[in-house]
């Protein structure tokens, strides 16, 4: 069953949808998360369930990097797209608080050719784990601030939180 919930960070209220799991902490596995005006954002299901307690975890330490006291998230990701998108996630998730990669850095490290920027990118584009899964850390080649789903200016507040330039 998809449960979800809504809570307000400095980026505007997210949504968070997860499924249930044995393995996870809190017992929720996180299928998305989306803030408001998102391309491509979740957006609730009648057959969903709003259960803000599946997400005690996850809140709190999404509350705790909003706060500077949180680094690394340990949640555990319900998983779907397809093969290269889940190597292009994997990369990201590889990306550490406080760095910054380009997209060509990001093909690279998957094993892909300069020719296939754009195909990272638009696998970038169609990460649902905003913030948790960190795409924000991706940057033009020139060091530019270029695409992110939730918006430019919430991609700068991100960088500026883990005190990177934007």
């Amino acid at each position: 069953m998809t449960v979800y919930t809504t809570m307000d960070s400095p980026l505007g209220r997210l949504l968070l949808v997860g499924e249930a799991s044995a393995t996870a902490k809190g017992g929720t596995a996180l299928a998305a998360l989306s803030v408001p005006g998102q391309k491509r954002g979740a957006v609730v299901q009648d057959d969903w369930r709003e259960d803000a307690d599946a997400f005690r975890e996850i809140a709190s330490q999404l509350r705790s990097y909003f706060d500077g006291r949180l680094t690394a998230f340990d949640i555990e990701y319900v998983t779907r797209g397809s093969d290269f998108q889940r190597r292009v996630w994997k990369a990201l998730e590889a990306i550490p608080y406080g760095t910054t990669l380009s997209y060509g850095e990001i093909a690279a490290r998957i094993g892909a050719s300069r020719a296939a920027v754009r195909a990272v990118g638009t696998a970038i584009g169609a990460n649902p784990l905003l913030v948790v899964r960190p795409c924000h850390r991706v940057i033009g080649a020139s060091g530019a601030l270029t695409g992110y789903a939730g918006g430019l200016e919430r991609k700068r507040q991100l960088l500026d939180l883990e005190n990177l330039p934007s």
